[in-house]
């Protein structure tokens, strides 16, 4: 009987191993932004701490510094670096067509 469930134990042991194996091999190594659009976030928050950034339309002075890093992160992007998409432009994307399939002008 005390074989049975050394045996159990050892069975269960294993299979933790496994699960952590599988759960460190998940992880990828690549990299989600490229070195260079770091360079470009960094060059646009020396910009806002001299004072010299602008925002797009109204172009009034950049204060956050949340804003300053969405600026170098969006001029990455059109750039063509690499950079996740925005997560607020693509749900502001399926809004606009859900608002515009709604009114029936999309169709």
């Amino acid at each position: 009987m005390a074989t049975k469930k050394a045996t159990k134990k050892a069975a269960k042991k294993k299979a933790v191993k496994k699960k952590a194996a599988k759960k460190s091999a998940k992880k990828s190594s690549t990299r989600k932004y490229s070195p260079s659009s770091g360079k470009n976030v960094e060059r646009e928050m020396r910009e806002m701490k001299e004072g010299r950034l602008k925002s797009g339309r109204s172009g009034k002075k950049v204060t956050s510094r949340k804003q300053a890093i969405a600026i170098g992160l969006s001029e990455a992007r059109r750039a063509g670096k690499k950079v996740p998409p925005n997560p607020n432009r693509q749900a502001t994307k399926s809004s606009a067509l859900l608002a515009c399939s709604a009114r029936g002008c999309c169709r």
